[in-house]
């Protein structure tokens, strides 16, 4: 496949062809997110609770898989953008072995701490139960994410976002039918509650890997995984450990967020820790189709980068952010039009209701300027920039949040906790740009 395309095409349409086919997965797979919940809060509140409480973990193993693919991605691109054949091939191939290893490591970890990790954050036997019997099938398809999430990063890498988008469809939309089945035990199908959202998860996991290596197999790709490059080469893996561990960081830190976050609003009631949960899974509406915009700028900032074409990705980064804005403005309306709708779709408490409306309101206003925070992030993660993205994400995760939150939820209760999201944007946002443009400067 000649992906010259990347350096030559007019960047507005290149980026639509590579974005576009992302934001619709993306979309598909925020709708998966809801719909599981959907269904999960039908069973009962305490399930709905369980899941919420599950999330960090679940965005834990997530955040390793799509953090180490960032970094096969990253340094796929750039050895295609300088013409370097054998290191591509040799970037998947070592990059599919460490995810071999991470999904070992991640599934008997995750099925270890879960019992003890869920009586951190609450005292109720019944809801620690519920999150057991989910997490212990969810957890056990570790193995299908890490893999599936290299070959995603391998195909994004030479430009063929077409594959990732069918691949991720077809799991999606599995899960969403497998979901109701499974849960309610309609037909043929046993009654298996919250364990069969978590096996609808599953089963849509395994599919979406079953195509990319169908695919693989029928269609090969420009980059190929080789047998000869499997011995460890210790310059390659410090390479892709140095882009993966801060995008792994990255993605990561929400989990820490929740969890910090959980603590403090506990305090008041298990009613805000619910809350919590929903606005994660609500929000996944925005930020999964903005990354899906940043998923398709990453390949293209890498090659161009590689290839000396400082100007495009100058370009490519304020086109991206412009249509990562525009998305960001969308979800502060509705989120300020109709929030307790939204919240109604997950519980029928109106007391629940009313207070996650507010939160809403407030949390939304830090949509758009968020905006800045997540251009600046993907764009140094496809320069190679590992460490200068990974600043960011600590900003806008875990150094100004949680201390905000935490200040301002003694003085205002837990209506502070929501304060502090936009407040953590707003400085995040400056800290962001002024970030990207030194390293741009010194790139040049």
């Amino acid at each position: 496949m000649n992906d010259t395309f990347m350096k030559e095409k007019p960047v507005l349409p290149l980026l639509l062809s590579m974005a576009l086919p992302m934001v619709l997965s993306m979309l598909v797979n925020s709708l998966y997110n809801i719909v599981d919940s959907f269904f999960v809060a039908r069973i009962s509140e305490d399930a709905m609770t369980a899941l919420s409480l599950v999330y960090p973990v679940q965005n834990l193993i997530n955040a390793v898989g799509i953090g180490f693919g960032i970094g096969i991605n990253a340094v796929i691109a750039l050895h295609l953008g300088a013409q370097e054949q054998r290191a591509a091939d040799q970037a998947a191939t070592q990059g599919l072995l460490m995810a071999a290893v991470h999904s070992v490591l991640m599934t008997v970890g995750s099925l270890a701490v879960m019992p003890s990790f869920l009586r951190m954050f609450t005292s109720s036997a019944a809801i620690q139960a519920l999150g057991v019997q989910y997490s212990t099938i969810a957890f056990a398809f570790t193995p299908a994410i890490l893999f599936g999430v290299s070959f995603e990063k391998l195909f994004q890498a030479v430009g063929s976002m077409q594959v990732t988008m069918v691949s991720m469809l077809c799991g999606c939309l599995t899960n969403i039918v497998l979901d109701p089945l499974l849960i309610f035990g309609i037909g043929p199908f046993p009654a298996m509650g919250i364990r069969g959202a978590a096996l609808a998860t599953g089963i849509g996991q395994v599919l979406t890997l079953v195509i990319y290596l169908v695919i693989y197999a029928v269609r090969p790709p420009r980059v190929r995984i080789r047998r000869e490059l499997l011995g460890p080469e210790l310059t390659m893996i410090g390479r892709l450990y140095s882009i993966g561990i801060p995008a792994a960081l990255n993605l990561a830190l929400p989990s820490f967020l929740i969890s910090a976050l959980n603590v403090i609003l506990a305090a008041w009631s298990e009613v805000y820790v619910l809350v919590l949960g929903i606005y994660y899974k609500l929000q996944t509406f925005l930020y999964l189709p903005a990354n899906g915009i940043v998923q398709g700028m990453r390949p293209l900032v890498g090659y161009n980068y590689g290839a000396g074409e400082y100007r495009r990705v100058q370009q490519i980064y304020r086109i991206v952010l412009c249509m990562c804005g525009g998305i960001m403005a969308a979800g502060m309306l509705v989120c300020l039009a109709v929030p307790g709708v939204l919240m109604g779709l997950f519980t029928q408490n109106p007391d629940t209701v009313t207070v996650g409306a507010s939160a809403l309101r407030i949390i939304s206003m830090g949509f758009v300027v968020s905006a800045f925070s997540v251009t600046s992030s993907g764009a140094l993660e496809g320069l190679g920039k590992g460490a200068e993205s990974l600043i960011i994400s600590l900003c806008r995760y875990a150094l100004i949040i949680i201390p905000a939150a935490f200040v301002l939820s003694r003085f205002f209760g837990p209506v502070g906790v929501w304060h502090a999201f936009w407040v953590a944007e707003t400085l995040t946002a400056l800290i962001s740009l002024a970030v990207y443009h030194r390293v741009v400067k010194s790139a040049s």
